[in-house]
């Protein structure tokens, strides 16, 4: 499956949540889909790869594992808590996804 139907189909389960709302075409970082709580990204499609907000602790371990690389905007520096989940992980989308969720919804 595509990155994008992959996207879509995350998308899908993650609005069936009546407080989640779906950009397909994102306007921020050069995204094409974001999943957002509160009028804030938690989630979104960016060159094909899953992008997802966590806590700045969860990111460092994530990295770590060598499970992806933390989010560069094109500015050069790395966001402390945005996290580029690598095409070859075997994590699945929905549970990272719940747990941006999580984060955001909580932190707003």
């Amino acid at each position: 499956m595509t990155p994008q139907g992959r996207y879509e189909r995350l998308a899908a389960t993650m609005t069936a949540n009546p407080d989640v709302t779906n950009l397909s075409r994102g306007k921020g970082f050069g995204s094409t889909g974001q999943l957002k709580v509160k009028n804030r990204i938690f989630a979104m499609l960016v060159r094909d790869e899953l992008v997802v907000k966590l806590p700045r602790s969860r990111v460092d371990e994530l990295a770590a594992i060598g499970e992806g690389r933390r989010f560069d905007a094109g500015k050069g520096t790395p966001m402390r808590e945005w996290f580029v989940l690598s095409p070859t992980s075997k994590r699945p989308w929905l549970s990272l996804a719940r747990e941006a969720h999580d984060f955001v919804n909580e932190k707003s």
